[in-house]
């Protein structure tokens, strides 16, 4: 007597036994089975002969009931689909599963932007140890600070938490002309200059993919194409004297910050430059002498800077208030960054609380030194010598005099020069 096969149903799988036989779909169905494990569970499967290798192979459909029948005959109706085109279906969830293993690795080493900056100064720029011994950064220590700088206080406080191969021009691009429209044209060629090499030292690394474009050099190129201008104009405002005088008198209920105040009325005394003022330390200054040892210069020549009497006061007065350095921030106790004061001053355009003089920048204000010097007759090169400009030529070559006497009775003229302005 030969037993009637018969389809599967829901009442039949329900009343399996884990020591029932696999039971088995037929018709259109036909490779379905369905077994049950010691604990009772229920599972679909689909058996068949692989099209590949010619051998008997199984793959696990679903749960019985989280997967219903219905589900898992239209389940296998699409795995009978790959089996007809030639596949394996066995093969190709092992391989579809590897691949998810693959991605899932490869997402979790995804680098940040903030790893693609740290990758570069950590490896590249700055001063590291390697086998016990120090091995020297690409940069100086000042320039591997103001890489830093600059790099943490753009890129990273804007893009910082994203995934860097995300990142597109469009991105880099608005960055860099939120940077443009504060008025720091030069701070955003720096930051978009930097950020181009960090993705590059990267890509050099093979970090990313090989169809991977820098989206920093990408943005560059647009940039370059819309004319955005990314560098300083050659400056050649100087302040009259009818303008510096209403200046002194503006500046001190003026927005600035105490410490910005004094720094730009150091910088009118001295004629250095803001970012060497704001570094000043007071290890540096001998007040009997009335001399500042400026040792970390833009050209990386030390010069002695003669202080006027007025400026020697002021520094009296202001070592009773400050610690290591001259111009510290309230907050940090560190010296105050440059762009602080020029953000400052954007601010103060934009909330129309600036002094209602020309458009000025705190360079101008040395500028402004060395021409109201010349006015005063002061020599040349004693002028020159006062903002400590290297002569070139054979003049720079033989003539080593440093004019330091020269420069602190021009300097203590010019001191004098403002009060009467006042």
């Amino acid at each position: 007597m030969i037993n009637e096969r018969k389809p599967l149903n829901a009442a039949t799988i329900k009343a399996m036994k884990s020591e029932d036989r696999d039971l088995s779909d037929i018709e259109e169905n036909e490779g379905l089975r369905v077994s049950c494990g010691s604990s009772g569970a229920k599972t679909f499967f689909y058996r068949y002969k692989s099209p590949i290798t010619i051998k008997l192979c199984q793959i696990k459909i679903g749960r019985f009931p989280s997967t219903s029948l219905a589900d898992a005959r239209v389940k296998l109706q699409a795995l009978k689909v790959i089996r007809q085109d030639g596949r394996c279906p066995a093969s190709e969830q092992k391989q579809s599963k590897k691949d998810k293993i693959i991605t899932e690795q490869k997402l979790s080493s995804r680098m940040t932007v903030t790893d693609v900056v740290e990758l570069y100064l950590s490896r590249y720029i700055e001063d590291r140890i390697m086998d016990g011994r120090l091995i020297q950064g690409a940069r100086k220590k000042k320039g591997q600070n103001e890489t830093r700088r600059t790099l943490y206080g753009d890129a990273v406080k804007v893009l910082g938490d994203r995934y860097a191969e995300e990142i597109t021009r469009k991105d880099i691009v608005n960055m860099v002309m939120s940077i443009v429209e504060r008025g720091s044209n030069v701070q955003a060629g720096n930051v978009l200059r930097e950020f181009t090499a960090a993705y590059e030292y990267s890509i050099g690394l093979e970090k990313f993919s090989d169809e991977f474009a820098n989206p920093a050099l990408l943005a560059k190129n647009s940039l370059r194409q819309a004319k955005v201008r990314l560098t300083s104009k050659k400056g050649t405002r100087v302040l009259s004297d009818k303008e510096l005088a209403k200046l002194l008198s503006w500046l001190p209920s003026s927005a600035f910050t105490q410490t910005q105040k004094r720094i730009l009325r150091f910088t009118l005394w001295t004629g250095c430059r803001t970012g060497e003022i704001c570094s000043a330390e007071w290890n540096d200054i001998d007040l009997s002498k009335g001399v500042w040892h400026l040792k970390a210069t833009k050209t990386d020549v030390e010069r002695y800077v003669q202080l006027p009497q007025q400026a020697v006061d002021f520094l009296k007065q202001l070592k009773l208030e400050t610690g290591r350095y001259l111009f510290p921030s309230i907050k940090t106790g560190l010296p105050i960054q440059q762009k602080a004061i020029t953000e400052q001053a954007w601010l103060m355009r934009r909330d129309e609380r600036m002094i209602d003089i020309e458009h000025w920048v705190p360079h101008d204000l040395r500028r402004t030194v060395r021409t109201g010097l010349s006015r005063l007759r002061c020599p040349s090169e004693v002028a020159e010598a006062v903002l400590g400009h290297a002569r070139s030529g054979i003049e720079g070559t033989y003539d080593l005099h440093k004019y330091e006497s020269g420069c602190k009775e021009w300097l203590q003229i010019w001191a004098d020069h403002m009060d009467l302005l006042l």
